[in-house]
């Protein structure tokens, strides 16, 4: 089943508030907080007044690519729940882990099957396992059947291009779904009647 969505690259407080005031939020909500190459990149002194908000049950998760400590200290105070780790060690994660006393997403990037097995060295540690695409800042899919393998009990996240129409065909994959920018409009911000349909869309999938 589709255990849940998660609206990712959220910058500006509008379109947050009317996230998290949906009849139907996500169950995650994720920041930009240190990749510079993203157009959803989001400064601090702007973050700090973004999150600062009353979230209710929707989790806010600081998406951050090899962070180094610097970045780490400096959001530690943040009303955040989870850490989106990409190109971190699972030593180094375990770290993150147990210094912050953070819940962790772990995200692999994923282009073939050897991509996939990784999960396996982050399983004990991670809250959650991200299968994302190469793209980063971009939005890249990959062929979701490498998959296939992963066992229903991993506690998993699936992202890389997905569209809204897409969700349905994810409801034996028991799993939460990562979308960022299928939500976007021409210029590249977030279209509040597309976050409505996917809201709509997703929780009747969530059976």
């Amino acid at each position: 089943m589709v255990k849940g969505i998660k609206i990712c690259g959220i910058s500006d407080l509008e379109t947050l508030r009317y996230i998290l005031n949906h009849q139907f939020p996500p169950k995650f909500v994720g920041f930009i907080c240190n990749y510079k190459k993203s157009k959803r990149y989001v400064e601090y002194e702007k973050l700090k007044d973004l999150i600062n908000i009353k979230k209710n049950d929707t989790s806010f998760v600081s998406v951050l690519v090899n962070p180094d400590d610097k970045i780490l200290e400096k959001i530690k105070e943040l009303n955040f729940d989870y850490y989106q780790l990409y190109d971190v060690s699972p030593e180094r994660t375990k770290t993150i882990k147990e210094k912050y006393n953070i819940k962790i997403i772990t995200a692999l990037t994923i282009n073939a099957q050897k991509d996939v097995d990784i999960y396996s060295n982050y399983n004990e540690i991670s809250d959650l396992i991200l299968f994302d695409g190469k793209g980063y800042e971009k939005s890249i899919g990959f062929n979701h059947e490498l998959l296939n393998f992963v066992p229903d009990s991993l506690n998993k996240m699936i992202a890389g291009n997905i569209k809204i129409e897409d969700i349905p065909n994810f409801k034996n994959r028991d799993c939460f779904i990562d979308l960022s920018g299928s939500l976007e409009n021409e210029e590249g911000k977030k279209d509040l009647k597309k976050i409505n349909k996917l809201l709509n869309l997703a929780i009747k999938n969530e059976t």
